[in-house]
């Protein structure tokens, strides 16, 4: 950040100068090195790691217990359900589903599949609804060999006959690629930049400079996950937030650029003033991401820890791509920063007589005005919505996304809708408990009977012995689905009262993926706010050290708060309540995915902090030159409103995106980031700020050790002092 005049002799200004002057190396170095990791990244990546088990949870242990003792449970499976109008027996329907069955049973990445017809316990009482268990034989099948079959029981459905393939790797294979949506929300974004810049070579420059650092980052993001792995969702996280910050951190350089031009600097000149100035404040909102982003390693999950490090990296690319790549580009561009230009009208700077004409105000200034002439009513009005907004977070519930959740036209959600109608909604929230032993005929049956007895368990299974002997595991159904409050309750009934009551049931833990989902987003609310805690600290520490106050660092951790909880609020309602979800692209109401709240907060805090730097580094430099909060605040809201609110429109465009494509959790996250960069650059920086500073006043730039910053000597002359 700047005082009175950017540094020409400092570290950055040296780099700004480097990457002009040696614009061909630095750009070939960019090119060369980009196609290199891309390279490397994209043909040699790790794979992903989606699993969110772990620690000391029950669904943990009797995890442990099965990989232990049950190696044969370790494969993947998939579900066939059937639904004949005149009952499986028909001639024509049965026809039909023996050649499923045989087909799917003849496939190269399948175990044996047993036939219904051969099996009552498949089949409903009035044979109108079976279903059938297909292993497959690796548990690492690639989704692109799985799809095949979701085709051919697609392709069988009709004739009276319905069949649907659940299952994980079903769905995922069913699962179409995110499509056109990054291209949509850069198109957006290209609009947006013309607009704001009202030039073409302007437009692209952030979009290239954005592109180049994504791809680099992504690639590079890839190799780390060797080290530290990422779920898939990561490349998607890490695309929409490296997009978004990469573009903004080109648009704050380049609109510091063209200021200094018109101020009469030379090209040169004017790309180290932008990258001593608006660069360096990028570093500073850079790292500030990045440190919010490494906030989720404190949640002690290594799912979390993976996303954590992914996107971090992604961050890191974009920042030195800000200060190195665009400056390079800023050397071959120069004064035609302008052409091919938006014809737009010219304001008069001189009256008739040659006399300069006087300035208009600007709308955002006229709108400081008025927020400081009533600042505590614009407050109390700002800080009262937002907490309406976030009111719905108390009824926050969360989950992971199962078949029931998924758009009704894909084959899996067809499964669980036979399968809920013939079998119960609780099959496909199966419970399983494990338990060790010391004897091939364990008495279990107590255990059994009790869990069989709990109000809300459809049926029980009788207990399968380990090879070794050493351990049991069995199965029980609930009458309710996957997604249902009511089973989460029913889990800890079972744990923390049937159970503990029944002989021998204190050494059975309860697990499965219904029971393991429950734990993880349990342990997650547990988490949360130690996570909230440490980015909080960490972000405030790095803005004192940045805007050199206190107050200001505690007024922006507040803000940053209150529109993250506002998108939370609004996040719930739409997606968990279901005010809008059809309309959205939501399938149906849902609880909201268990990590997204966590990776919101840290990402939403970074974020927001970006807006804060750059609007107060602005006021801060107005405030050292005249000595004036009220001024300052106005004069700094005003020169910053325009890029801020071009920002804050890509970022909003970019995020949106992901309504457009398949997976319901990146939807999630997009639409709540997109709603808090909303609410972050109107209500808070249009209202809360300008009001908060005003109410303020000079105690906005106490800082411990030193005295409030004086006004220049011009502005002291001015003052009469």
């Amino acid at each position: 950040m700047t005082t009175e005049a950017p540094r020409t002799d400092g570290a950055l200004a040296g780099l700004a100068r480097f990457c002009y002057r040696r614009r061909r190396l630095v750009l070939l170095t960019w090119i060369v090195g980009v196609i290199a990791v891309a390279f490397l990244g994209f043909n040699y990546a790790a794979a992903s790691d989606n699993d969110y088990s772990g620690g000391d949870s029950d669904s943990a242990k009797a995890q442990a217990l099965i990989e232990k003792h049950f190696p044969e449970q370790q494969g993947d499976t998939l579900t066939l359900a059937i639904k004949a109008d005149k009952g499986i027996d028909d001639p024509a329907a049965r026809q039909k589903i023996e050649k499923v069955i045989a087909e799917l049973d003849a496939s190269p990445i399948t175990g044996p599949v047993a036939s219904p017809y051969q099996d009552e316990n498949l089949v409903t009482k009035d044979r109108r609804i079976a279903r059938t268990t297909i292993p497959l034989t690796d548990k690492d099948v690639p989704k692109t060999e799985v799809k095949p079959l979701v085709e051919l029981v697609k392709v069988a459905s009709g004739d009276g006959v319905t069949l649907g393939l659940g299952g994980d790797k079903a769905e995922k294979a069913e699962t179409p690629p995110q499509g056109p949506a990054e291209g949509v929300g850069l198109l957006t974004a290209a609009v947006i930049l013309f607009i704001a810049f009202g030039s073409l070579v302007a437009m692209g420059l952030p979009i290239v400079t954005g592109l180049m650092a994504v791809l680099g980052g992504v690639a590079l993001m890839k190799l780390v996950g060797h080290v530290v792995p990422s779920p898939d969702f990561t490349v998607l996280v890490a695309v929409l937030i490296g997009l978004g910050v990469g573009i903004d951190y080109a648009l704050f350089i380049l609109t510091r650029y063209k200021d200094s031009l018109q101020d009469g600097d030379e090209p040169e000149s004017a790309t180290v003033k932008a990258i001593t100035t608006a660069g360096h404040a990028v570093l500073f909102a850079g790292t500030t991401v990045m440190i919010a982003l490494l906030g989720l390693i404190a949640m002690g999950q290594k799912m979390m820890t993976g996303v954590a490090i992914g996107a971090s990296v992604t961050v890191l690319v974009t920042m030195i791509a800000a200060v190195t790549l665009l400056p390079a580009f800023l050397g071959f561009i120069g004064y035609k920063i302008n052409s091919l230009r938006l014809p737009r009208r010219v304001s008069r700077r001189s009256g008739g007589d040659g006399t300069p004409a006087r300035k208009r105000r600007t709308p955002a200034e006229r709108w400081a005005g008025v927020v400081q002439r009533k600042p505590l009513v614009a407050a109390i009005l700002a800080g009262a919505g937002l907490l309406v907004l976030t009111a719905p977070v108390l009824s926050m519930r969360l989950s992971l996304p199962d078949a029931s959740v998924q758009p009704h036209g894909r084959s899996s959600y067809t499964s669980y809708k036979i399968i809920s109608e013939g079998f119960g909604p609780g099959y496909g929230a199966p419970l399983i408990f494990a338990t060790e032993v010391d004897s091939r005929d364990p008495e279990l049956s107590s255990v059994i009977e009790a869990v069989r007895r709990t109000e809300g368990i459809a049926y029980a299974t009788q207990p399968r012995i380990s090879r070794d002997g050493q351990a049991a595991i069995f199965m029980a159904f609930p009458k309710t689905g996957y997604q249902e409050e009511a089973t989460v309750d029913l889990v800890h009934e079972l744990r923390d009262d049937v159970l503990p009551k029944a002989p021998g049931g204190e050494q059975v833990y309860l697990g499965g993926p219904n029971a393991g989902a429950i734990d993880f987003a349990e342990d997650t609310s547990s988490r949360l706010p130690l996570m909230i805690t440490v980015v909080i600290v960490l972000s405030l520490l790095l803005l004192v050290v940045l805007v050199r106050s206190v107050t200001i660092a505690l007024q922006a951790a507040v803000m940053n708060v209150l529109s993250i909880g506002a998108a939370y609020g609004v996040l719930v309602a739409i997606v968990q309540w279901g005010w809008l979800g059809s309309v959205l692209g939501f399938p149906t109401e849902m609880p909201i995915v268990t990590w997204v709240p966590m990776m919101m907060f840290p990402l939403l805090f970074g974020l927001s902090m970006d807006y804060e730097v750059f609007l107060i580094s602005r006021v801060r430099e107005e405030y050292e030159r005249t000595g004036d909060t009220r001024s300052a605040v106005t004069r700094g809201l005003a020169s910053t409103a325009k890029v801020i609110t071009a920002a804050a429109a890509i970022m909003i465009a970019i995020f949106t995106t992901a309504l457009l494509g398949p997976d319901v959790s990146v939807k999630q996250i997009g639409l709540g980031m997109a709603v808090a960069v909303l609410v972050d650059a109107t209500i808070i920086r249009m209202v809360l700020v300008p009001a908060v500073m005003e109410l303020c006043g000079k105690a906005n730039w106490w800082m411990p050790g030193r005295r409030t910053p004086k006004a220049t000597t011009a502005a002291q002359a001015r003052a009469g002092v």
